[in-house]
């Protein structure tokens, strides 16, 4: 079966199983139930879809997916956007899928750069595909405890670094949601072999992502609070943003936002005076 045609399957079986009968709005069609949620037939009447079209494609023997077909399954399995526009992606022919580009070092985006200048009270950091380390800021490496320098990988260092673990206090939730955004970005690129090595290492060397990964959540640039326990000042409570530019959509700035008057913007104008690591 083609790697495409697999991921397809297995997106749709993730998201069946998910969906019980009563939460479809249906009842429950007669016989043994083998399967946690709905079964192939119910899905495929949910669909207005043949059984044996939805057994296709769910064991990757439809080559052409139909954006018509796209929709009604997005419906019935009741998708919300992030996960319809990762369906599309996946659903895509390989003719028309995004190539990788040739690989050539990305460069920081001027405009996303000023901005970081204009935003250098706060820890801003500069992403770019495969969430390489394109810029930061050293209130950034302060808070995060970690040098992270430009062409470094934020994950490897999120899931391989045990100081990552000790630092963001709720690690769990912002690690899953960036297994999340990982696998929607290998929906997108699925022939960046750089990213696909990255995600096989991870998998490999975390239980906790190749748990994540096998769920088959889908996330998109999730706004998250992030908790990090500074050894100095104490905990800190952040509200993570992410901006993507208007040239390059393969860049986002994401910003650690603080709640004006609160403990953590206290403590911001000390923690930027200890904060020596220069923009890029």
């Amino acid at each position: 079966m083609p790697a495409d045609r697999s991921a397809l399957g297995a997106f749709l079986r993730s998201r069946r199983d998910r969906l019980t009968p009563a939460r479809a709005g249906i009842r429950a069609f007669p016989g043994a139930r083998r399967v946690p949620g709905l079964r192939k037939d119910e899905l495929a009447v949910l669909a207005g879809l043949s059984p044996d079209h939805y057994s296709r494609l769910e064991q990757g023997r439809q080559h052409t997916v139909t954006e018509e077909v796209v929709e009604a399954l997005s419906r019935a399995l009741q998708l919300d956007d992030v996960e319809r526009a990762h369906l599309r992606d996946l659903a895509a022919p390989a003719s028309q899928r995004r190539r990788a580009a040739p690989e050539i070092a990305q460069r920081p985006e001027p405009g996303m750069l000023r901005l970081m200048t204009a935003l250098d009270s706060l820890p801003v950091l500069l992403l770019g595909r495969r969430s390489e380390v394109l810029a930061r800021n050293g209130l950034l490496c302060e808070v995060l405890g970690a040098s992270l320098p430009p062409g470094s990988s934020f994950l490897r260092w999120l899931f391989l670094d045990p100081g990552a673990r000790v630092r963001i206090t709720n690690w769990t939730d912002f690690a899953a949601a960036s297994v999340g955004a990982l696998r929607y970005e290998s929906g997108r690129r699925p022939d960046d072999r750089r990213l696909t090595a990255l995600i096989a290492d991870l998998r490999a060397a975390d239980d906790d992502v190749a748990r994540w990964w096998d769920d088959q959540r889908v996330t998109f640039r999730t706004s998250l609070t992030k908790v990090v326990d500074h050894p100095a000042a104490g905990p800190l409570q952040f509200g993570v943003e992410s901006v993507v530019g208007p040239h390059d959509p393969d860049q986002r700035l994401v910003v650690y936002t603080v709640e004006p008057g609160s403990p953590t913007a206290a403590v911001m104008p000390m923690l930027a005076s200890w904060a020596s690591a220069p923009t890029t």
